[in-house]
């Protein structure tokens, strides 16, 4: 299975930019789909966005124009560029790996340990 660890969250003032990098090791990276995840203080997990071997993508509307997920497969990274940050996009962000066509969240595929981006002024 594979391994996912995360960085590049901090701290960023509203409109600000950050990229999320998410590295993976331990399995064959084509062949997972992934998303970044967040989950804010007192509230669920929701997906924000996912990428399919394919490089199809989707992504939460809250973050649409403002966020664009790649993945690098020679590099073996997932990365999430962050633009036109908001307050409400302050949460922990977590990287999730999964064999399906795409992400299914959960209790499925793999997860990393989580980075925190806080937006505030």
């Amino acid at each position: 299975q594979v391994q996912l660890v995360e960085s590049g969250g901090g701290l960023v003032q509203p409109g600000g930019s950050l990229r999320l990098s998410c590295a993976a090791s331990g399995d064959t990276f084509i062949a997972y789909s992934f998303a970044w995840y967040r989950q804010a203080p007192g509230k669920q997990r929701e997906l924000v966005a996912a990428i399919t071997s394919g490089r199809t993508t989707k992504y939460a509307e809250s973050v649409k124009g403002r966020f664009t997920i790649d993945r690098d497969n020679s590099k073996e990274t997932v990365s999430l560029q962050m633009n036109s940050l908001k307050p409400e996009d302050t949460a922990v962000y977590y990287c999730n790996a999964d064999m399906s066509y795409f992400p299914r969240g959960g209790d499925f595929g793999s997860w990393g340990q989580g980075t925190q981006v806080t937006v505030s002024s």
